[in-house]
């Protein structure tokens, strides 16, 4: 499949200086991206995930994306089940095949896009190359994450496209902060 024009051409480095050829950085840099995102995905983990806590949180991700003025598609979903989607100005059909292949990548792994890419990438290989997976049905770029219960598990995703994948990344993990902050206030 080939990137489309709102995904740029930089979203498998998360790095618009580099080529998607180059990598996302050196191996210490990849090594300390690994270790930002797994201990994220440590931290946010939700005390319940019903079909009102995806309104908020999706809700919450399109108020993020509205004030950066973000062209990007967002995707809340719960045991396969879509139960937030929005699409903002600017976003395309493109987004969606993104947030689909990317979502697949984190039902699969049980663990964000961004890290699944970041961890083949920190052996020197590319997900495209040696997952022998459908690159037209997996993506491992930035921006699906998983939505995780404490004492249940991975129950679903949450996923943005339209942006550079460190930027996609970025905005979900933001958004999980606030929704998270928000339970514990009991808000």
């Amino acid at each position: 499949m080939t990137e489309p024009m709102t995904e740029p051409a930089t979203e498998p480095t998360g790095n618009p200086s580099s080529s998607p050829r180059k990598g996302p950085g050196t191996p210490e840099e990849i090594a300390a991206l690994i270790h930002r995102i797994e201990d994220e995905e440590r931290r946010l983990r939700l005390p319940g995930f019903d079909n009102e806590d995806a309104w908020r949180l999706g809700t919450r991700l399109v108020e993020l994306a509205r004030a950066e003025q973000a062209p990007v598609v967002v995707d809340v979903r719960r045991n396969g089940r879509q139960l937030f989607r929005f699409a903002l100005p600017g976003s395309s059909a493109d987004n969606d095949a993104w947030i689909l292949r990317k979502t697949r990548t984190v039902d699969r792994y049980g663990c964000s896009s961004y890290l699944v890419g970041l961890r083949f990438a920190a052996k020197g290989e590319t997900f495209e190359e040696k997952s022998r997976l459908d690159p037209d049905t997996y993506a491992a770029h930035g921006g699906a994450f998983p939505v995780t219960v404490e004492g249940v598990g991975v129950v679903g995703t949450v996923a943005v496209s339209g942006l550079p994948q460190a930027e996609d990344h970025r905005l979900v993990v933001t958004a999980l902060e606030q929704h998270l902050a928000a339970a514990r206030r009991g808000a």
